[in-house]
């Protein structure tokens, strides 16, 4: 499967971005999806899951409260909201969909990555 991430973008702390995710080639719809974030120097954190029907979304601590993720059910697109960006927030964030149907934090739970987009948030 062929993932397409876009949405990034350059915003002002506060500010709201909302990253898409789109799987091409073989079907993702029964899979469980994902995004993961890497900032300049750091390794890659989880930071949102979500099981193949679309609900109970997982979140890292540190996303909790001002990101949403979501998808249609039975659908490999995948959707992120994010508000209330912080400059922590920068990073490049990537797409991807899990081995299984569920939703997943474990970076090795997951078999195919998209490139990844830019997300800068300034001061």
């Amino acid at each position: 499967v062929q993932l397409q991430a876009s949405g990034g973008g350059d915003v002002q702390t506060g500010g709201s971005l909302r990253l898409s995710c789109a799987a091409s080639g073989r079907t993702a719809s029964n899979n469980g999806m994902g995004w993961f974030r890497q900032a300049a120097g750091k390794e890659r954190e989880f930071v949102a899951s979500i099981n193949w029907r679309g609900s109970s979304p997982i979140y890292a601590d540190s996303v909790k409260g001002r990101f949403t993720m979501t998808r249609d059910f039975g659908q490999s697109t995948m959707y992120l909201q994010m508000d209330s960006l912080k400059p922590e927030d920068t990073a490049i964030y990537y797409c991807a969909v899990a081995i299984s149907s569920a939703a997943t934090r474990l970076t090795s739970s997951y078999r195919s990555w998209g490139q990844g987009t830019q997300v800068t948030v300034s001061s």
